[in-house]
C-alpha cells in the first residue's frame, strides 16, 4: 500500500515575498496564500451543505470535500494558521501545498465526496455530480483522522488531502461513509493539509507587475498578484486558475496604464505562444490531469488549447496596437523578434493572426449582409464573452464581435501598418478600407427600435414579473412620450435581432470612435434605471430582456450567469470607454454632456460596490424599494458560480474615477 506523504514545513527563503489575503463573499470565505513554490486558494462554503476546496495554479489542480446537507447550517470560523508545506510522495517526488487550522460550528458532518484532480474535474462535478472513471483515490482513516491520496492519471506526482480532528472523532459507516464528530464544545476543529505534485508557476514580483507597486486598492493588487505569473496570467480563482485568451487580452486593454512593460509582454507572449495554426487565439488551455482525462494527452500532459471562441481572434490586434504604439521602434522590434518556447517568432505569429482577421472580414466588406457577418463556429452555442449556453439567447452573430471587434481589429492593423511596426507588407494596406463597411453597416443590422407605447407595454409586465412593480418608481418607468433604440445582443440564424438590451456598447466606447448620434442614443437607453435600462443600486446589469418576450426573459434573469446580473469588469469597460470618448475633440457639446452624465451615474454604483469589486459577478434582491447585493453561486439557475479573484475585475487599478469638475 502506498503511504500518505510525510509533510514538512516549507523552509523560508530570503527571496520570498509572501502573499496572504482573505475575501469573504456571502457564506463563502476565500483564503489566498502564495509563498515560494506554493500558490493556493482555500474556499470554505458555509450553509446547509458545507464545502472545502483548495485550488492550485500549478496544473490548475484542486482538492475538495463536499459534505451532506445537515439538519442545521454549518459555519466556518475565520482561518488563523495557514502555512506553506512540502512533502515527498511514495516515489520521492516533491509535492507542495498548504496546512490550515480550521473550525466549523454546526455539529457533525458526513463526507459526501472527496475529489482530488484537476480543478476542471471539480468544476464539472460541482455542476453535474459526475466523476471521471479514471479517478481512483486511496484513503484510510483512524479514530481522529482521515486521508485521501492518489497519483495523477499517468502515474505522475499527484495529490493528497488529510484532516486531523482535535478532540473529535471519525466514524465509519458500514457503507463506507465517514462522519466527522466534533468535540464536547460542538465545534469541529481540524488541521487540513492539501498537496499537489504539479510544477509550480513563476510568480511575477509586484515590482515587475505594476508601475506603482503600492498604488491602488490593496486587495485588488493582491488579487492581481495571485493571478500573475511569468508563464501566463490566470483568468480567475478558484475555477479558472489557468490561461484564457479573452480574459488576458481584455484585462491588458484595461490594465495597461498600470502594468509594467515586462508584465504586458509576458501576457502578450503567452497569447502568441498559444496561437492556432491559422492564427486563432486560444480560448482556454486544459493542462495537467485535465489534459490527460479529457484529451488523452501523452505522459507529459502537454497543454491542449481550445479554439472554439470567436471574439478573442479579433482582440489581439487592438491590444497589440495599444501597447506597441507607446514603444520606441527598437523596443517594438525587440518584442516582435522574440521567440516562443516552440521556436516561432512573435512577428510571424502576429502576421498569422492578422491574416486570419483580414480574410474573415473580407466577405462582409464586399457584401454587407447579415449572413456575411462573423458567425459562431459550427456546432457551438457560444463564441464571445457571454459564453454560458444561453448567453446570446440563441443568437449566431454576436454584436460585440461584429459591430465592434472586427472593425476595431482592422483599424488596429491599419495603425500598426502605418507606423511601420510590422515592416513592409502590401497586404496590410487594405485594412482601413475593409474596416469602413463594417463600421457603417454592421451596427445598423443590430438596431432595435421601440416606440413609447411598445416600451411601456414591455417594461411594466417585466417589472411585475421580477417583483419590481411597487408603484414602479418613475425613474425606472419609461417616459410617457419617448421610445427607445438600442443594439441587440445578437442576430439569429436568419439575421433577425435578439432584442435583449446589453452592456457591450462599452467595447465600442473603448476601442472605436462611434458617431455622436450613436453614443447619445445608446447611452440614453443603457443608463436608464432597470428595467427601462441597465442601471441598479448595485451596479450596471449586463442584460435586460424586457423587450424579448417570455421565452427569452427566462434565460436572462438575475439567476443567470449572463443575465440581469452585474459583472465587475463590464462596469470598468464602460467607465474606461466613457473616459476615452470624453477626450475626443470632434464631439458636440450634447454628446460630451451625455458622456459626463453617464459617468456621474456609473461611478457612484462602482464606488458603492468596492468591497466586492474584485469578484467575477454578483446578483441582487429587490426589497424595500431598493436593490440589494446578492452573491452569485451554485444555487443560481445557471450552473456556475463566481470567482472571488477574477483577472479582469482587477482593472480598477488603471480605471479610475474622473477628476471632479470645479
Amino acid at each position: 500500500m502506498r503511504h500518505f506523504p510525510i509533510v514538512k514545513a516549507l523552509p523560508a527563503s530570503a527571496t520570498d515575498h509572501p502573499l496572504r489575503f482573505s475575501i469573504q463573499e456571502g457564506e463563502v470565505a476565500n483564503e489566498f496564500l502564495r509563498q515560494g513554490p506554493v500558490a493556493a486558494h482555500m474556499l470554505l462554503s458555509s450553509g446547509r451543505a458545507a464545502r472545502l476546496i483548495v485550488a492550485f495554479p500549478a496544473g490548475n489542480s484542486a482538492a475538495g470535500l463536499w459534505f451532506e446537507p445537515g439538519e442545521q447550517s454549518a459555519h466556518w470560523e475565520p482561518v488563523g494558521r495557514l502555512l506553506p508545506v512540502q512533502a515527498l510522495d511514495h516515489a520521492g517526488r516533491t509535492l507542495y501545498g498548504i496546512e490550515a487550522d480550521l473550525a466549523l460550528r454546526g455539529g457533525a458532518l458526513t463526507v459526501r465526496t472527496a475529489l482530488l484532480s484537476s480543478a476542471r474535474v471539480l468544476r464539472d462535478y460541482q455542476t453535474s455530480g459526475v466523476v471521471p472513471p479514471a479517478i481512483a483515490q486511496q484513503s484510510d482513516h483512524a479514530a481522529n483522522s482521515v486521508r485521501w491520496w492518489r497519483d495523477r492519471a499517468d502515474g505522475g506526482a499527484g495529490y493528497a488531502l488529510s484532516l486531523r480532528l482535535d478532540a473529535g472523532e471519525v466514524e465509519a459507516g458500514a457503507d463506507g461513509t465517514l462522519r466527522l464528530r466534533p468535540g464536547p464544545d460542538g465545534v469541529l476543529r481540524m488541521r487540513v493539509t492539501t498537496l499537489c505534485g504539479e510544477r509550480p508557476l513563476t510568480p511575477l514580483p509586484i515590482q515587475q507587475l505594476l508601475r506603482a507597486p503600492d498604488g491602488g486598492d490593496a486587495r485588488t493588487r493582491d488579487s492581481l498578484a495571485f493571478l500573475s505569473y511569468e508563464e501566463k496570467l490566470l483568468a480567475g480563482s478558484w475555477r479558472f486558475n489557468t490561461y484564457f485568451g479573452r480574459d488576458t487580452l481584455m484585462s491588458l486593454a484595461l490594465l495597461m496604464p498600470a502594468l509594467t512593460p515586462h508584465a504586458i509582454e509576458a501576457a502578450l507572449g503567452a497569447v502568441l505562444a498559444r496561437l492556432g495554426e491559422h492564427g486563432e487565439v486560444a480560448h482556454e488551455e486544459d493542462i495537467g490531469e485535465c489534459a490527460l482525462l479529457y484529451h488523452g494527452a501523452g505522459p507529459a500532459a502537454e497543454p491542449v488549447c481550445d479554439y472554439k471562441m470567436v471574439d478573442d481572434d479579433f482582440m489581439l490586434a487592438p491590444v497589440l496596437a495599444m501597447y506597441l504604439a507607446d514603444r520606441t521602434p527598437a523596443e517594438a522590434a525587440a518584442f516582435l523578434g522574440r521567440q516562443t518556447p516552440a521556436g516561432h517568432s512573435h512577428h510571424a505569429l502576429v502576421l498569422r493572426n492578422i491574416g486570419l482577421v483580414m480574410a474573415r472580414a473580407a466577405r462582409f466588406a464586399e457584401a454587407p449582409l447579415a449572413t456575411n457577418l462573423i458567425s459562431l463556429n459550427p456546432g457551438q452555442a457560444t463564441g464571445d464573452w457571454r459564453d454560458s449556453h444561453d448567453g446570446l439567447g440563441g443568437g449566431r452573430y454576436s454584436y460585440s464581435v461584429n459591430a465592434v471587434l472586427v472593425p476595431a481589429a482592422l483599424r488596429a492593423i491599419a495603425t500598426l501598418n502605418a507606423a511601420g511596426i510590422l515592416g513592409p507588407d502590401s497586404a496590410l494596406a487594405s485594412a482601413a478600407a475593409l474596416a469602413e463597411p463594417w463600421e457603417i453597416h454592421a451596427p445598423a443590422l443590430f438596431l432595435v427600435s421601440r416606440d413609447a407605447a411598445q416600451l411601456r407595454q414591455a417594461v411594466a409586465p417585466y417589472a411585475a414579473q421580477l417583483g419590481l412593480d411597487e408603484g414602479l418608481d418613475p425613474e425606472r418607468a419609461p417616459a410617457p412620450d419617448a421610445g427607445v433604440a438600442f443594439h441587440a445582443l445578437a442576430l439569429d440564424d436568419a439575421g433577425r435581432p435578439v432584442p435583449v438590451m446589453h452592456s457591450d456598447f462599452g467595447f465600442a466606447l473603448l476601442l472605436q470612435t462611434p458617431p455622436a448620434a450613436m453614443i447619445e442614443r445608446e447611452l440614453a437607453a443603457l443608463m436608464r434605471p432597470f428595467p427601462a435600462g441597465l442601471m441598479t443600486d448595485v451596479g450596471l446589469l449586463v442584460a435586460n430582456a424586457a423587450h424579448a418576450g417570455p421565452a427569452l426573459q427566462s434565460l436572462f434573469g438575475p439567476d443567470r450567469y449572463h443575465g440581469a446580473v452585474v459583472w465587475s469588469w463590464q462596469q470598468a469597460l464602460l467607465a474606461a470607454g466613457l473616459a476615452r470618448q470624453r477626450r475626443r475633440t470632434d464631439l458636440p457639446p450634447s454628446t460630451l454632456a451625455a458622456l459626463a452624465s453617464a459617468e456621474q451615474t456609473l461611478w457612484p454604483v462602482i464606488n458603492g460596490t468596492r468591497a466586492r469589486g474584485n469578484s467575477e459577478l454578483w446578483s441582487w434582491e429587490y426589497r424595500d424599494g431598493r436593490y440589494h447585493w446578492h452573491p452569485f453561486g451554485p444555487s443560481a439557475a445557471t450552473a456556475d458560480e463566481a470567482n472571488a479573484a477574477q483577472l479582469w475585475s482587477t482593472v480598477y487599478l488603471a480605471v479610475v474615477p474622473p477628476a471632479p469638475t470645479m
